[in-house]
């Protein structure tokens, strides 16, 4: 049941990608050359909503829909390490024309190339992994 629930929550948050055109490369290249605030109101809204929910879910003890407890662990704020990742990841996306959330949008709306992208950032993950012990976390 819970995948069923997994599955059709993830349709329904790639269709809002695709009718949004947050999957959409053009939408991305202009926000990069910041010729447009379309991309930048998605994700701004996104991050407003995020931290009116954690701090929701922190402050009320909130379940999940399963019942269980919603438990957000506290993380280490390291400037480098983030600074670093966040360079990496802005120039992938910058690169691909896509972040992770998108990349499955595209795969689902036809855009057969994207995979190549998909297997650049499993490789990219994979690796990660073998290396991360010898990263500044």
């Amino acid at each position: 049941m819970k995948n069923l629930a997994f599955l059709l929550i993830g349709t329904f948050f790639g269709i809002v990608m695709y009718k949004s055109e947050a999957a959409s490369w053009f939408r991305i290249y202009e926000m990069f050359q910041f010729d447009a605030f379309h991309m930048y109101g998605i994700i701004g809204s996104a991050v407003i909503l995020g931290i009116v929910f954690v701090q929701w879910v922190k402050r009320t003890k909130a379940k999940s829909f399963f019942g269980d407890t919603i438990k957000i662990a506290p993380k280490s704020k390291t400037l480098v390490a983030n600074g670093m990742g966040g360079v990496l990841f802005g120039l992938g996306w910058a690169l691909a024309g896509a972040c992770p959330g998108p990349m499955y949008t595209l795969v689902g709306a036809g855009y057969v190339p994207i995979l190549v992208v998909i297997l650049g950032a499993v490789l990219g993950a994979l690796v990660y992994g073998l290396i991360k012990s010898r990263l500044p976390h």
